[in-house]
């Protein structure tokens, strides 16, 4: 639950703070190729485990 908590506080201030950073990024994905979008997704998902595993193992 925290960590749910924090990606909602972190994505919360990125729009509340730059809201036309969040519609550039937005159109930035949606000019990428789908096969690039999920290789970033998988690249987020294996550092966010990794991240996750050296947490625990501290």
């Amino acid at each position: 639950m925290t960590g749910i908590a924090m990606v909602l506080v972190i994505e919360g201030l990125v729009y509340a703070l730059a809201p036309s950073l969040v519609e550039r990024l937005l159109e930035a994905l949606r000019e990428m190729p789908v096969e690039t979008r999920r290789a970033l997704g998988l690249a987020t998902l294996a550092t966010g485990l990794i991240m996750l595993w050296i947490v625990q193992a501290a």
